[in-house]
């Protein structure tokens, strides 16, 4: 089965971009949010979320990546040209992918979140950035 991947970011064309990116990787797209209340209501159908911190409803990415998380089991990484602004949130995290990005950076990263255990620590993918695992990571269980 095809993990399926949930898009969040307000701008039309990167979220294009991304969602060609996944379809060429071999997963299926979810869903594409451009905010916290349509990302939360698309989550029951995803295994995996793309989000960009500042969407069209303010800087609510974070939120967003702990909700999908926690709420949802969901496997996030942070697509953005802000990482600083991710703090504490991290914690519901595999990592971040700085923008501008690269097709070959996601379609990588997408494929170690699909992993039965994913190998944060021995990832080594260009452009892409994993956070140290914790334990609330640990306790987080991804579906699929």
């Amino acid at each position: 089965m095809s993990k399926k991947i949930l898009i969040v970011e307000d701008e039309i064309f990167v979220a294009l971009e991304i969602e060609q990116i996944v379809e060429d990787a071999g997963f299926a797209v979810g869903a594409i949010a451009a905010d916290r209340e349509a990302a939360l209501a698309c989550a029951e159908d995803c295994d995996i979320a793309l989000v960009d911190l500042n969407l069209r409803d303010g800087p609510t990415g974070p939120m967003i990546g702990m909700e999908l998380a926690g709420n949802h089991g969901i496997r996030v990484i942070y697509v953005t040209a802000n990482p600083a602004q991710i703090g504490e949130a991290s914690v519901a995290a595999l990592g971040f992918i700085t923008k501008p990005f690269r097709a070959h950076s996601i379609a990588a990263a997408l494929h170690l979140a699909a992993a039965d255990e994913p190998e944060v620590q021995a990832a080594n993918i260009s452009g892409f950035t994993p956070f140290s695992p914790r334990d609330s990571w640990s306790g987080m269980e991804s579906r699929g």
